[in-house]
């Protein structure tokens, strides 16, 4: 039915009007068998044709009917959350809810209380019973963003619960049963984690069940044209706007621009575009696509040095140092009380964010 329903969208995708010769050429009026594969697939807000977002959708049609672990890897803003979605939607747990944390929103001490509910008294502050997000998942669909973020220490807990589907509520005695089903998203890389002893094998192994790999926006760039009709339309009802087309230039910038926000950072910039449109013609500052569009370290060195780069340079390094010192104290512990977040007195999130930018992995150790 996927096929067909694309193949479709295929015969039928054609601008209602045509610009050719005056630099307008492009319709931002969308066919109803748009709406029609969103809403029969139960792909709601999922846009695109291309093969790589096809061969996604397609493994979703697969293993969404089974009751197996799934894990959905893709950079951020690629549209992880919408996938999850609709392996719920097209699952036998539909009519259960789905129950969504993302793991690194969460302070590494309430994340147990969170997954698993605690019981009245467990800690202070804990002046009432609260269910957890298994628990509440019950015969439904439960899925964890950025599992990369689950610290080692709570990782075993949620190994036992995957495999035995039985867990406890922090600071209680009586043994749960939850028949929830896991459905897991992260942008690292869990098998490089493992083997720098950052997650559990045992964990991952269990986790990585049917992996899916969302692919990201400038991989598929055949996709943009309909993304950027998709949020025009949105955007504009939202507004109370009429706009119907776009230039071919400015589409062609769009087209060929690298993303590192993917769809997110789309999404964005066609709110932006619309906000600032007067016109049935999208107006997008494509002066500040080009002005961004270096997607390598290697583009920003190229440029003259200032005074201000130079100290930018040095502050930097600095950190990084001060970063690599606190790991090497705690023996490359990043969470927890005695860990480098603790160490360096800030969050874990926002420590792995560091290590992330200055390019800091084990690997960086001295012998």
């Amino acid at each position: 039915m996927l096929s067909s329903l694309v193949d479709e969208i295929d015969k039928r995708e054609a601008p209602v009007t045509s610009f050719e010769g005056s630099g307008v050429d492009t319709s931002l009026v969308i066919p109803e068998v748009e709406d029609e594969i969103h809403t029969e697939m139960n792909f709601e807000h999922i846009v695109g044709k291309s093969a790589a977002l096809r061969r996604v959708l397609k493994q979703v049609e697969t293993v969404a009917p089974t009751e197996s672990t799934v894990m959905i890897y893709g950079e951020t803003g690629t549209g992880k959350e919408l996938v999850a979605r609709a392996l719920h939607n097209l699952s036998p747990r539909r009519s259960g809810a789905l129950v969504k944390l993302n793991c690194a929103a969460i302070p590494t001490g309430l994340l147990e209380s969170e997954l698993f509910g605690h019981e009245r008294g467990a800690f202070t502050g804990a002046i009432t019973q609260r269910i957890g997000r298994f628990e509440l998942a019950n015969q439904g669909t439960v899925f964890l963003d950025e599992i990369g973020e689950i610290p080692l220490e709570l990782q075993p807990k949620l190994l036992c619960v995957l495999q035995e589907r039985e867990f406890e509520r922090l600071g209680g005695s009586r043994t749960l049963r939850t028949d929830a089903r896991l459905v897991a998203a992260t942008n690292r890389n869990l098998a490089a984690m493992v083997e720098e002893g950052e997650f559990r094998s045992d964990l991952y192994y269990r986790l990585n069940v049917f992996p899916i790999r969302v692919p990201a926006l400038r991989e598929r760039p055949e996709d943009i044209p309909l993304l950027v009709r998709h949020f025009t339309r949105q955007f504009a009802r939202r507004m109370n706007k009429r706009i119907e087309s776009i230039s071919s230039e400015t589409m062609s910038v769009l087209c060929d621009h690298h993303w590192p926000g993917n769809i997110r950072e789309l999404q964005n910039v066609i709110e932006r575009a619309v906000i600032l449109t007067c016109g049935p013609v999208l107006r997008v500052a494509v002066s500040d696509l080009r002005s961004s569009d270096c997607p390598t370290p290697s583009c920003a060195s190229s440029a003259k040095p200032t005074k201000q780069g130079n100290l930018q340079s040095i502050l930097e390094e600095t950190e990084r140092k001060w970063i690599l010192n606190a790991l090497e104290q705690t023996h490359w512990v990043i969470a927890g009380p005695k860990g480098a977040a603790a160490y360096l007195g800030m969050k874990r999130s926002t420590l792995q964010a560091r290590m992330q930018r200055f390019g800091i992995a084990r690997s960086n150790r001295p012998n």
